[in-house]
């Protein structure tokens, strides 16, 4: 049976281990991912006879590379390509937490945002318009109690309909400065050309222009693993010119 692959990504305290437990109980193990020192947390669960593997990816606030978990969280979207990405956010802290939300909605479309803590919302008079937020973000949006287990089945049968191809996203997308939005518009077409529609080419070119050296370096080893054809340097001139 095949078994779809499902990050779990979020900021620190957002009930995001919490909602791993309650879904892989003893049917997990833990490590360090390969060359780091970050903790590795890996479990699996069904659903209508579905088997699932969960990657509870590190706890962050963003996914750029200023810190370790940072890029390990970040390449395994980027370059694992997990079937479904669940963004967990705080109800009570939407406003901080939706800014990492956003970041997965420019690297993946096959993205569900899981808001955890609603009971605690609901304690301090917090109502969340959920229908309308999906509208807004472009990709399914579920409340639950992790702790309580509230939800679980909304959030498991959404994630059944993503993986079954059911559900068509359009993740809402960061509108940049002119500038901006015209060097992208430059150098999109040049990831693509170079990458195919393996990744996603607008994030990428925001990082190339970012010059993000340590993402660069972690992009140019897988480009090199899979035998992709062109030169690092040859694009980075290519787009300094």
């Amino acid at each position: 049976m095949k078994s779809y692959r499902i990050a779990l990504a979020g900021n620190p305290n957002t009930g995001k281990s919490t909602l791993f437990n309650a879904l892989t109980g003893l049917r997990q193990h833990t490590g360090n991912w390969p060359g780091k020192t970050v903790a590795h947390a890996e479990g699996t669960f069904t659903h209508l006879n579905q088997a699932y593997t969960l990657v509870d990816l590190p706890g962050t606030y963003s996914l750029y590379s200023n810190s370790a978990d940072e890029e390990v969280a970040r390449d395994y979207i980027i370059f694992e390509r997990p079937d479904v990405t669940i963004v967990v956010l705080d109800a009570t802290a939407m406003e901080r937490n939706l800014n990492l939300a956003l970041q997965v909605l420019e690297m993946t479309d096959r993205v569900i945002v899981c808001i955890n803590l609603i009971d605690e919302a609901n304690r301090k008079g917090i109502s969340i318009d959920h229908t309308v937020l999906s509208r807004q973000l472009g990709v399914p949006v579920v409340k639950i109690s992790a702790r309580n287990k509230v939800g679980f089945d909304t959030l498991l049968n959404t994630v059944d309909q993503m993986v079954k191809g059911k559900i068509q996203t359009a993740p809402y997308q960061i509108q940049y400065t002119d500038k901006l939005e015209e060097n992208i518009k430059k150098v999109e077409p040049m990831v693509r050309e170079w990458l195919g529609d393996s990744f996603p080419t607008r994030w990428i070119a925001l990082r190339l222009l970012d010059g993000d050296d340590i993402f660069i370096q972690s992009l140019k080893q897988r480009v090199k693993a899979h035998g992709k054809g062109g030169s690092l340097h040859d694009f980075k001139f290519s787009i300094q010119s």
